[in-house]
């Protein structure tokens, strides 16, 4: 006989963001069945660089972010593990005049939003940071800023909203949803149908079909980001590193490895479920990883990887209730840079749910801004995407 499961909510998409909302429902009382895919926390909120970063966001998001920032700060709390957070600082690096300009803007403009920022001129960012390339005309610091291990963090929110009374199905890819007078009824590959009133769509990279659905469309595409980790080296690099322009990004954790990423890698002829850094993407990183810090020249890469990310043209996410259909709440499209965020925005889907409303300023998310004739700005040219879930071989099967 085929499994039947009811809740108040429906959470399609095991991710950071997924399972935050399901552990913040549970802790309001609501019942709570997460359906992923493949296992929790093992597509974009577990391949990641492990930036936990306010800074660089765009403006509309620092609310958002500064809330994260308080959860991140309690995480041995709500989830039983520090997860290797760290706050050692962002320390984000300006190559040219204009580059410093960028940054010296946006430290005005992060002020009011409560984000401190040190601008450091090029002869400062040498004292301070000896081992950087010559060069850089400086950076801003952002001291409260930090990074973590998404291979722990992200299936550590899963068990922790398992352990809080929630339903997590794992390796139950969603064939089908319907919406009707009794609410949302989703049947699975497996045979297995839950029904709840409330769904939450936070399939990530996989959310755009579901959306579609219930005429929510919006267009979201996939990104595959490349990274690598060095063999452990002498620990030299306290903080995590970005650039203006985003190209290239470093970390080092305490047992010396430094993990770096940027740039993006296409899919092969196996698809995006087979993704894999290419050699040439990690050799364009590494020359440019070896410019910025020389003392990398001749570091080993030991393991390379690849994943998949939803993104949307403007780099803003989309969280809020659907505008078509009662009972429906999106939370996806994070455009690789949800993982610091995303422990917030499960909160705030979860106040949604349970109150209709949140205080968090969430109106530059809603999807309604890609509606026809909806001002949307285009992707910068580093960060071209790939092809549209719905080209995707297994998204034909399922929405998720």
């Amino acid at each position: 006989m085929a499994e039947r499961l009811e809740a108040d909510a429906l959470v399609v998409g095991g991710g950071i963001v997924g399972a935050s909302a399901a552990l913040a429902l549970r802790r309001r009382g609501l019942s709570v069945v997460v359906l992923e895919r493949d296992l929790c926390g093992s597509r974009s909120s577990g391949v990641n660089y492990g930036g936990v970063r306010r800074q660089g966001r765009a403006f509309g998001q620092l609310p958002l972010a500064q809330r994260a920032h308080r959860i991140w700060q309690d995480l041995p709390a709500l989830l039983g593990t520090d997860g290797e957070y760290v706050r050692s600082g962002h320390l984000k690096l300006a190559r040219t005049a204009d580059d410093m300009a960028k940054l010296e803007r946006y430290r005005d403009g992060a002020q009011p939003y409560g984000l401190a920022l040190e601008l450091l001129g090029p002869d400062e960012l040498r004292r301070r940071y000896p081992w950087l390339g010559a060069g850089l005309a400086g950076a801003s610091l952002c001291p409260d800023d930090g990074q973590a291990n998404p291979r722990l963090v992200s299936p550590a929110f899963a068990r922790a909203a398992a352990a809080a009374g929630a339903v997590i199905r794992e390796r139950e890819a969603v064939l089908q949803v319907e919406h009707g007078s009794a609410g949302f009824v989703a049947t699975t590959a497996s045979g297995l149908t839950v029904r709840a009133p409330n769904l939450l769509n936070c399939a990530g990279a996989w959310a755009g079909p579901l959306a579609a659905r219930f005429g929510d469309a919006v267009p979201l595409t996939q990104g595959h980001p490349a990274m690598a980790v060095t063999e452990p080296l002498p620990f030299f690099l306290p903080l995590s590193l970005g650039m203006e322009g985003g190209d290239v990004y470093c970390r080092q954790v305490a047992r010396g490895n430094v993990v770096l990423g940027g740039g993006r890698v296409e899919p092969g002829a196996l698809g995006v479920d087979a993704i894999r850094s290419t050699t040439g993407a990690i050799l364009a990183q590494m020359r440019r990883i070896a410019t910025l810090i020389p003392r990398l020249e001749h570091a080993q890469i030991i393991r390379t990887w690849s994943g998949i990310e939803g993104y949307l043209p403007d780099r803003q996410p989309v969280i809020c209730a659907s505008p078509r259909t009662p009972g429906l709440f999106h939370g996806f499209g994070f455009s690789g840079a949800g993982f610091e965020v995303g422990p917030a925005a499960g909160a705030v889907l979860a106040e949604l749910v349970a109150d209709g409303a949140t205080a968090t300023p969430i109106a530059a998310f809603d999807l309604r801004r890609f509606a026809q004739g909806a001002a949307v700005a285009a992707p910068s040219a580093a960060g071209s995407l790939a092809d549209s879930p719905a080209d995707s071989p297994r998204i034909a099967k399922g929405v998720h």
